[in-house]
């Protein structure tokens, strides 16, 4: 018997399909059956690619966090200055969540629920390897606050995730203005 050979294609397909049903219905309201429907595969198809519906939604977290990652560290350049290290990845992850809003909104809810496995969530923790490595220098310089990284993350970057919801939601309009002005709110909420 010849074995199926697989389709990038389809993969993509599925792993899109996934995420489209994950971000309008929610983890739950997205049966294999209805992800197979909406990539236009057969149900059989999905287990070609994935083990089951928890490998699916693991390998979409992986993809989405390191497109995630390339984003927030392009042109980061490790030799800059503290302040101007985190200006550049800061930007970087605002210009994601405002640029992918599905997917930004696919990492907002694996970080709040219980969607994806442990592995995966440490797997995915080592994409942001850099920004803690940058915190922690900054932290041994006296240049940023000798705080949980958690902290330093929440204080940071998760308010863009609140921003960008309110942009989508047409109440607040991210304008470079505002993008400046939190970003400086976020600088001096953690340094020294």
């Amino acid at each position: 018997m010849a074995k199926r050979v697989k389709s990038n294609e389809k993969r993509i397909a599925l792993l899109n399909a996934t995420l489209s049903l994950v971000i309008n219905n929610g983890f739950h309201a997205a049966p294999m059956s209805k992800i197979a429907k909406l990539a236009e595969v057969s149900p059989a198809t999905i287990y070609i690619y994935f083990e089951n519906k928890q490998d699916l939604i693991n390998q979409l977290y992986l993809e989405i966090k390191a497109s995630f990652s390339n984003q927030a560290f392009k042109n980061y350049d490790v030799n800059q200055p503290i302040k101007e290290s985190f200006q550049q990845i800061w930007f970087n992850i605002a210009k994601f969540k405002i640029n992918k809003v599905e997917e930004a909104n696919f990492l907002s809810q694996c970080d709040n629920t219980p969607m994806i496995d442990e592995e995966s969530r440490q797997k995915g923790l080592k994409h942001l390897q850099p920004l803690l490595d940058l915190w922690e220098r900054g932290q041994q310089k006296g240049i940023i606050k000798l705080i949980s990284p958690y902290l330093l993350y929440a204080y940071t970057i998760y308010p863009l995730a609140f921003l960008t919801t309110m942009q989508q939601n047409d109440s607040f309009k991210l304008t470079e203005k505002n993008l400046n002005e939190a970003f400086l709110a976020a600088w001096n909420s953690i340094k020294v």
